[in-house]
């Protein structure tokens, strides 16, 4: 897998990336909303603290702002890939969102939750119209 992965242009591997980090947006709080989460989540992604400070030393009430935010999930959505890797799966919109909503026991381990497979799907139908809409637009 990981020599497949090195074949693929980088450009195309970061288009990838952001269309399942906008279509993760998109779900998690698709207005920018800065209140907080039932549990405390913040900023486009809805940041968790502890996943946050895995990422980042800048304090969790800048998860709002949208550059530090990206900047975190950006470090986050890669810490997956590796990992998901490592673990001998295919990273695709689909895997990353169930580690991203389940965690990454739910992905490696599995079966995910009902609930985390439907964010999944959705965060993997959401990918794929921005890709088929990438496709079309290019020359």
């Amino acid at each position: 897998m990981l020599a497949v992965a090195s074949l693929i242009p980088s450009t195309l591997r970061a288009t990838e990336r952001w269309e399942t980090l906008e279509a993760i947006h998109w779900i998690e709080n698709p207005y920018n909303t800065e209140r907080p989460g039932r549990y405390g989540e913040l900023g486009a992604y809805q940041f968790r603290e502890a996943t946050w400070r895995m990422h980042t030393t800048v304090a969790f009430a800048r998860a709002t702002d949208r550059r530090a935010s990206d900047e975190v999930a950006i470090r986050h959505y890669e810490w997956l890939k590796k990992a998901l890797l490592r673990n001998g799966i295919e990273v695709t919109p689909y895997t990353i969102a169930v580690a991203w909503n389940g965690g990454l026991r739910a992905a490696v381990r599995g079966p995910a939750a009902a609930s985390t497979r439907d964010y999944a799907e959705r965060v993997n139908n959401i990918a794929q119209q921005m890709k088929l809409a990438r496709v079309a637009t290019s020359p």
